[in-house]
């Protein structure tokens, strides 16, 4: 990435859940493949999760009419049992999510560092709508 130290973003949510729920439903395959996309017309039809440090997770994400998909996907660097987790993606790049219990709701603080294909600000919003599809799927969802 040259010499330049990366641009780093932070999108945020408050979601009106408890912090053990949104934890389950942002770890969890299952969960995972229900909220995992910025818009309506792409979807994740596959994700695994190995949830432990050095421990990977992949989620394929892709566009629902075929047309493109891509595989997102990296290793833990730490993993804090309701409360943080970090990772490496595959190009390096580092990424921290923060899940803060605020009395019956959780904030949520994701900061990554931004690539250099794309701007700044499309990928902010591109990772802030994932972050509020997740907040909506959250908050409606039932615990299994």
């Amino acid at each position: 990435m040259g010499t330049s130290s990366p641009v780093t973003i932070t999108v945020e949510a408050i979601v009106h859940s408890p912090v053990a729920s949104v934890w389950k439903f942002w770890t969890e395959p299952k969960h995972i493949k229900q909220w995992n996309n910025a818009s309506d017309d792409w979807h994740t039809p596959i994700a695994e999760n190995d949830l432990r440090v050095g421990g990977a997770f992949v989620s394929r994400m892709e566009a629902k009419d075929g047309s493109f998909g891509f595989d997102f996907g990296g290793v833990y660097d730490e993993v804090s049992l309701n409360e943080s987790i970090a990772y490496t993606l595959g190009d390096d790049r580092k990424v921290s999510i923060a899940f803060i219990a605020q009395g019956d709701d959780t904030k949520i603080v994701e900061s990554f560092e931004a690539e250099e294909t794309n701007a700044v600000e499309m990928q902010q919003a591109g990772w802030q709508a994932i972050l509020d599809n997740f907040k909506k799927y959250a908050e409606s969802a039932k615990e299994e």
